[in-house]
């Protein structure tokens, strides 16, 4: 097959910028019976959590296969490689020498390893409810530096903590399946010292070039309508502002410390350690208002009208399979407000995961996707934002979490029967796009 490429090269970013594709241990490795259980194997067993049914407990194999997926990675040719440690398979004898093997791979392959040490995968007797589950998490991450840290120049200690606190613990939609609504507020507050502890103890280690992958997007409300501007400030709040504050400015915004445990003003000393980078994961701006009715929308969920906003579909603008528009442009608009909001307190950006799920081998709605938003990257950095790097999401077709097999985000098809893997139109496209960089 022939694919229609981009005929427009992609712009030019300065000397140094990192291009790479990213993965999470959970959706791609597999291998589930050589390492501990982690709460997305007590969640996918349990009927009903996952759309299709399906787990993830062969998925890619990539545990088996990454031999493949290190030549993948070489033939793309990308600058860095992001993956995840899975914390229940370095609690297990030997679950460390996988990371040993696949590092050593990427090393003699030319890619810089780019370990992510917290994708949603804690071990099934943990809780981020628990505060000591923040220090068990610095400790691992020492633990990991010290055989890793040899090899590995650039790190990323959690991956998302809103959409774990949210969806894994607010709304029931992820694991560990907690239906908290406000309650969960604690769980955001471990994980932001949990990143802080880990910056500590990566250090300690010797390690350096520390960021944590953050989401976010615009939010936009839904009219002028003052109940609708207040519910998409809030939202604004709650999914980008409670996560960025602490972090960049250590401290939470007005009202929110209140609301967390223990010794708030120490923990932010903590959790607004400085970092060398600010990683930002981007799919989409979002379009909110006030709640309507006895329920509200979030998601693809529908719940009870609990939380003060609803989230609308944005109108006018294309989407992907998964029914996400396709915004660009809100990138731009997302970075330059970073800019604005931040000033010197905010690092080099990023952007650590952008992609979309669309099905087929000749997928032009990826390139179009990818070309834009690169196109938008560079726009922030006419403008003056420090952005660093850029990393699709993802490498390989995967597990999707809840959606299971259904959605394929992927630059190379997987098979899910064969597990044969097939570069797509997409990763022609860019394997091209960065040999003429």
């Amino acid at each position: 097959m022939i694919a229609r490429m981009a005929t427009n090269p992609l712009p030019q970013f300065p000397p140094g910028f990192l291009w790479g594709v990213s993965t999470s241990a959970h959706q791609i490795e597999g291998a589930a019976g050589e390492r501990a259980p982690s709460v997305w194997d007590a969640f996918t067993a349990e009927p009903g959590h996952v759309k299709d049914g399906s787990t993830a407990a062969v998925a890619c194999d990539h545990y088996h296969r990454y031999p493949e997926d290190v030549e993948l990675l070489a033939e793309l040719g990308v600058d860095a490689y992001r993956f995840s440690v899975s914390w229940p398979r370095v609690n297990s004898p030997g679950g460390l020498d996988f990371y040993d093997r696949l590092v050593d791979a990427l090393c003699a392959a030319g890619v810089r390893p780019v370990p992510t040490l917290f994708h949603w995968d804690l071990p099934v007797e943990l809780d981020w409810m628990d505060r000591d589950t923040a220090e068990r998490f610095a400790a691992y991450a020492g633990t990991v530096a010290e055989r890793l840290g040899d090899r590995v120049t650039k790190w990323i200690t959690l991956n998302e903590p809103a959409e774990h606190t949210l969806l894994g613990h607010a709304l029931g939609a992820h694991a560990p399946g907690g239906r908290l609504l406000f309650d969960a507020l604690p769980v955001a507050h471990h994980q932001l010292l949990a990143h802080g502890l880990a910056v500590r103890a990566l250090r300690a280690a010797g390690a350096g070039d520390i960021g944590i992958a953050n989401s976010h997007g615009p939010t936009w409300a839904a009219s002028s309508r003052a109940e609708d501007v207040a519910a998409a400030d809030f939202y604004d709040l709650l999914l980008n502002r409670l996560f960025a504050d602490p972090v960049l400015l250590g401290r939470y915004p007005e009202g929110i410390e209140a609301l967390m445990p223990g010794d708030v003003e120490a923990d932010l000393k903590v959790i607004g350690e400085p970092l060398d980078w600010y990683g930002i994961n981007y799919y989409q701006p979002t379009r909110v208002g006030a709640p309507e009715g006895t329920e509200i929308a979030f998601g693809g969920l529908r719940l009870p009208a609990e939380l003060p906003f609803t989230v609308h579909e944005l109108e006018g603008y294309p989407v992907t399979d998964f029914g996400w528009p396709v915004v660009p442009e809100a990138l731009t608009e997302l970075l330059t407000g970073f800019r604005e909001r931040y000033g010197d307190r905010l690092p080099p950006v990023v952007i650590t995961e952008n992609g979309c799920s669309y099905d087929g081998i000749d997928d032009q709605e990826r390139i179009t996707f990818l070309d834009g938003h690169v196109r938008a990257l560079h726009r922030a950095s006419e403008q003056g934002v420090d952005v660093r790097g850029y990393f699709v999401w993802s490498l390989l077709d995967n597990f999707e979490w809840a959606e299971g097999y259904a959605r394929r985000f992927g630059l190379v098809h997987v098979d899910f029967d064969t597990l044969e893997r097939t570069p797509k139109a997409s990763y022609r496209w860019l394997r091209d796009a960065l040999r003429t960089r």
